[in-house]
């Protein structure tokens, strides 16, 4: 499994939370590429909802990982 930013993308709008059905469901629907489908489907199923993009790819930039302090320009 391999996640990128770009693959990641198509997932932003998703109806979290969701199921891994749910999710591949909606990543064919919304016209995703194939390696984000594939990538979908290598997730371990536990039957529980992911909640967000984060509990799918843990790696997953926050807005956090973005912040920066205007002070410091």
């Amino acid at each position: 499994m391999y996640w990128t930013l770009e693959l990641a993308s198509y997932l932003d709008d998703a109806p979290w939370p969701a199921t891994k059905d749910e999710l591949i469901d909606y990543a064919i629907r919304s016209g995703a590429p194939l390696e984000a489908i594939e990538n979908l489907q290598e997730l371990e199923d536990d039957g529980e909802p992911f909640e967000s993009m984060e509990e799918v790819w843990p790696d997953y930039p926050s807005d956090d990982d973005y912040f920066y302090n205007a002070d410091e320009l």
